[in-house]
């Protein structure tokens, strides 16, 4: 028997299923990858505190990451929301500690409800420490701005100079997400030398939580099973596109994306790769 390529994610548990270490194992189990992961902080708002993210210790961190190693090991790994420096100082640490070559960053910083999900102090560590260490790093245009001290960024062109920036910070691959553009969703992804552009129809629907996590999520799955950058993104657009087409809500609040669309709708949204 075959076994399925092994992959860690080190993010925040999101308690309503959408976001973080859920939407990142269900990708994982979707795209047939054997998904482990790190709780970095549980996100869950407290009813009378107000509290909304409650940080593991550093020992619950190290523990979850030993086990997984010993246990299973790592064929590729990914980041989310990991809230402080000393969170990033310590997986910095560990992925340096890591065999794989797969090392897939999303800079979390911000809710899709406008939680706070990153210190303050945590920005620079990210910057100097994660981003050099990374295969790919995954800003949305809130996250890139950001990164790159507020700078608006309005369209294609913006996102292109923000990579190019961004790149310089060490990651080997930029892909800066243009889903709060006008008209159609378009991707940059940059390697230091050249533009690969993907675009998607715009999906009309406001549940889309946890689609930045899917998105990264599955890119590290495509890693982990060999292909290379160019198509990986390609193919966890398509996946995620589709996700947020068939995304809904049990509420009035802000839904998830779907999971298993691809495989229980049995189509995927096509994808326009430049």
């Amino acid at each position: 028997m075959s076994k399925p390529p092994r992959v860690l994610t080190i993010a925040g548990s999101a308690a309503g299923g959408s976001a973080g270490i859920q939407a990142d194992l269900k990708t994982f189990q979707e795209l047939d990858v054997y998904g482990m992961s790190v709780i970095t902080a549980i996100v869950a708002r407290h009813p009378e505190t107000n509290k909304n993210v409650h940080p593991q210790t550093m020992e619950a961190i190290e523990a979850q990451y030993a086990t997984a190693v010993e246990q299973v090991g790592i064929d590729a790994l990914k980041t989310g929301m990991l809230f402080s420096k000393e969170v990033i100082l310590k997986t910095s640490k560990i992925i340096k500690s890591s065999v794989t070559d797969h090392i897939v960053i999303d800079p979390v910083m911000v809710g899709k409800l406008d939680s706070k999900l990153l210190e303050d102090d945590a920005i620079e560590a990210m910057k100097s420490e994660l981003f050099p260490l990374a295969s790919i790093i995954t800003p949305n245009m809130p996250e890139a701005s950001f990164l790159l001290d507020d700078r608006k960024l309005n369209k294609v062109d913006d996102l292109k100079q923000a990579a190019i920036d961004l790149h310089k910070l060490g990651p080997k691959y930029v892909l800066v997400k243009g889903g709060r553009l006008k008209g159609p969703a378009i991707d940059v992804l940059y390697d230091g030398k050249s533009f690969i552009t993907y675009e998607a129809p715009r999906i009309d629907t406001v549940h889309t939580s946890g689609a930045g996590c899917t998105y990264s999520a599955a890119i590290t799955a495509q890693l982990a099973k060999g292909k290379m950058m160019a198509e990986a993104v390609e193919l966890a657009k398509k996946f995620v596109t589709t996700a947020i087409a068939y995304g809904f809500s049990y509420t009035a609040k802000v839904g998830p994306t779907y999971h298993a669309a691809l495989r229980v709708k049995g189509e995927s949204h096509s994808i326009i790769v430049q």
